[in-house]
């Protein structure tokens, strides 16, 4: 299944930061830009970090098995060896994780590996991968 490319928006407070963090560390490549925004290439979807001071971060969490997971977030499912390569690359750059690369829901219907990590501007992030990407949906 071939999906559409989605475009997400969201705010920091430091353009300087996102474009360090986005296109330095997660390795995105750096689209349109003005004063006031960036546009990364997020694995073929358009984000683009907007400035806006004091807008960015979570306001809340819920627990997921067993860890506090940030409320908003966003990322990606990747396939494993993506998503092992990507963690080695954050570790490897000193990422402080929210919730450290582990397996959640363990011999259990949608296993998954799953790391969860903050950009500069406080945003939340969740990269997952399945050894059975047929569990993305499971019940």
């Amino acid at each position: 299944m071939s999906l559409p490319p989605f475009h997400l928006a969201f705010p920091v407070d430091n353009l300087a930061a996102a474009r360090a963090f986005y296109g330095g560390v997660m390795g995105c490549a750096e689209g349109r830009s003005s004063e006031e925004w960036i546009d990364f290439d997020f694995h073929g979807h358009q984000i683009v970090a907007h400035l806006a001071p004091g807008k960015a971060g979570d306001t809340a969490s819920n627990l997921v098995d067993g860890h506090g997971v940030p409320v908003p977030h966003f990322g990606l499912v990747l396939d494993m060896a993506r998503w092992e390569a990507l963690a080695e690359r954050l570790k490897a750059a000193g990422t402080e994780f929210v919730i450290e690369p582990t397996i959640r829901f363990k011999g259990q219907a949608g296993e998954q590996a799953t790391m969860f990590l903050r950009d500069p501007a406080g945003n939340a992030l969740e990269f997952k991968a399945f050894a059975d990407r047929g569990q993305l949906f499971a019940t």
